[in-house]
């Protein structure tokens, strides 16, 4: 019988890939994740399914496609209300389930304030779990215990006080307690992770999700990390969360906007750090030669650098840096370190990978393709010819020469040409070219092809949804 591997799984939101040193960015400090990639295979052209948070997650954990987004029901007193946000249902199963009844020794450990709005049930299947407190508008430490000149830093103390329960007075509240770098829930994360590592270093193999909020907002990074990159004598707004859009819409200045990416670098910068201790205890533990690592993000994020100059991830603007993942795996015998991989793959191909691994199936089937062909070059790899993703009610289509950006309605938004645009900075939107044509019309055919032949339009939720939105 052969001996079934260890599987660790890192998750890291809002994670872009030009923002790392071995997806080419040279200014950036990730020399942890950077090591990592010498031991991996690194992919290029990984994109999410669906968008944004918890459709990611919930097609990572079935293995099964959210999109287009069937059945959508929200829940009471959560904090997003957006189209496949919405718990799994007790109906289908889960990766972690059927590893768990294969003799696996399951962890999850997270600081994703999504995962536990109620009912959402994403821990099933974990004989450990751990839910780290204390992200956005956790509702966890009472916001009245701001001081005033505390909220004052971060706008009108008396606007912030009107709506107590936001995400300024909260994270405020939350994050007081916090006063060294381990203290941070970024560090909690992987500091919980290692002790799995320890407690389960005998016995049956493991699977371990770990999911790290970070560098998802608020934006604030400790000192030290924000200052390998900002200003230090920056004196404007502290801008934690930016509006999504267009950035003139919101009057951000290119000095605000410095200052919220050298935060959000920072904090890329705090997440290499406890990742690489992360893996070094692996390492040390002697795990390493067993235990299969993946690491991916669920999404990026825009900061103006895209023809409409939108910062943040508005649904309307699927970017590269929103879509285009970082995605590294590394084998056990490392047989694949440095190698590059450009075929178009989806994150539940992740999951497929996994359920090949372990030697174990779901009987509910799933969506993804085993990466192993690409992995280790045995068996045959089934090429896919472009990938589609539905975000709130917007899509996103790429195959090897387009990018189209359209609706539910099946309007063009915008279409760019990777073969001479592959960052797609000038869009083509010419309705007299009929190469352009053909091109969105072979989208739009494929689009609904993946939804089954139709997209659910759940626009009469809003009055429903806003009702009951709490916190928001």
């Amino acid at each position: 019988m052969v001996e079934k591997p260890n599987i660790v799984v890192v998750i890291c939101d809002t994670l872009r890939s030009e923002e790392l040193g071995c997806y080419g960015n040279p200014h950036i400090h990730t020399p942890n994740i950077d090591s990592f990639a010498k031991r991996s295979m690194l992919f290029t052209r990984a994109y999410p399914e669906s968008l944004p948070t918890i459709p990611f997650r919930r097609a990572v954990h079935t293995g099964r496609r959210a999109y287009p987004f069937h059945d959508y029901k929200p829940v009471k007193w959560d904090i997003v209300y957006l189209p496949g946000w919405q718990p799994m249902s007790n109906e289908e199963d889960t990766l972690a389930e059927n590893l768990a009844a294969a003799g696996y020794q399951t962890g999850f450990v997270t600081d994703t304030l999504p995962y536990f709005a109620p009912g959402f049930n994403f821990h099933r299947g974990f004989w450990q779990w751990e839910y780290i407190r204390g992200q956005q508008q956790d509702r966890w430490k009472s916001p009245f215990t701001v001081p005033r000149e505390r909220l004052s830093l971060y706008g009108d103390p008396d606007d912030l006080r009107r709506n107590i329960h936001s995400l300024i007075p909260m994270h405020l509240a939350n994050t007081a307690h916090i006063k060294k770098e381990s203290d941070t829930t970024t560090a909690r994360v992987f500091k919980w992770a290692m002790q799995f590592l320890e407690d389960n270093l005998t016995g049956q193999p493991f699977y371990l999700l770990v999911d790290c909020f970070k560098p998802h907002e608020p934006w604030e990074a400790p000192k030290k990390y924000y200052s390998l990159y900002g200003d230090p004598n920056y004196s404007g707004r502290r801008i934690i969360h930016c509006g999504y859009g267009p950035a003139e819409r919101f009057g951000y200045t290119k000095e605000e906007i410095a200052y919220v990416k050298a935060q959000y670098c920072g904090l890329v910068t705090l997440v290499d750090a406890w990742f690489g201790k992360f893996i070094k205890k692996l390492d040390e533990l002697g795990l390493s030669d067993r235990t299969y690592v993946f690491f991916i993000s669920d999404h990026g994020t825009n900061f103006c650098d895209n023809p409409r100059n939108v910062i943040g991830k508005p649904s309307n603007a699927m970017y590269p840096s929103v879509m285009r993942l970082p995605f590294l795996v590394r084998l056990p015998d490392e047989s694949c370190a440095g190698q590059t991989c450009n075929e178009l793959v989806y994150n539940i191909d992740l999951t497929a990978t996994i359920y090949e691994l372990a030697g174990i199936k779901s009987s509910q089937g799933i969506d993804g393709r085993s990466l192993l062909p690409l992995l280790k070059g045995e068996g045959s790899w089934k090429r896919r010819k472009y990938i589609t993703c539905r975000y709130d009610n917007d899509l996103c289509y790429v195959d090897d020469k387009y990018w189209i950006l359209t609706n539910i309605d099946g309007r063009l938004l915008e279409m760019f040409n990777l073969e001479a645009d592959p960052n797609c900075k000038i869009p083509i939107n010419d309705k007299t070219n009929k190469e352009c044509t053909r091109a969105f019309s072979l989208a739009w055919s494929r689009l609904l092809h993946d939804a089954g032949g139709e997209f659910p339009d759940y626009r009469h939720y809003r009055k429903f949804t806003d009702a009951i939105g709490r916190g928001r």
